[in-house]
């Protein structure tokens, strides 16, 4: 079996703090694997709001999750001192990635009336960096028309 670092979309930290049973489910049981959930830091910009209920739930699960590079976030694997314990972690975006996300954002096969979204894009590099990953999300069909445009990422895309 292959253990595939877990990585949210936006679509799984709004399900969270909205209580969604599944969300719940799948974040409580991702507490036993050896890498963190990854969120990267557009992911968590377009979710935070500053109201005390959202500031709260964060505290909850973000302390079970790991935002590479951010400064007071979780090493992303657990027992670890640092981000040296994942080399995708510690390595930050690079002009290389962004360029890749925004090729992506051009070569997708969205459905109907999705506009391009350049955060679901860098969803998808930083789980091809993590490979072989998952992503949670709910947006299935936009997260495999972005990973569709990769050649040989091992990328599992899972409804939330």
């Amino acid at each position: 079996m292959t253990t595939r670092t877990v990585v949210y979309d936006a679509g799984m930290l709004v399900a969270l703090l909205r209580g969604k049973p599944a969300a719940l489910v799948v974040h409580h049981a991702l507490r036993a694997a050896a890498h963190r959930p990854v969120v990267i830091a557009p992911v968590l910009a377009q979710c935070w709001r500053p109201d005390a209920k959202t500031v709260h739930a964060f505290s909850q699960y973000l302390k079970d999750c790991t935002v590479p590079q951010a400064r007071g976030s979780a090493p992303p694997v657990r027992g670890s001192a640092s981000t040296t314990g994942c080399v995708a972690c510690a390595r930050t975006f690079s002009l290389d990635s962004y360029k890749r996300a925004g090729a992506m954002l051009g070569k997708a096969a969205l459905p109907a009336n999705k506009r391009p979204d350049p955060v679901h894009a860098l969803v998808v590099v930083t789980a091809a960096l993590h490979g072989p990953a998952q992503i949670l999300t709910s947006d299935p069909d936009d997260v495999l028309a972005y990973t569709g445009t990769l050649n040989h990422a091992d990328i599992a895309v899972e409804r939330i």
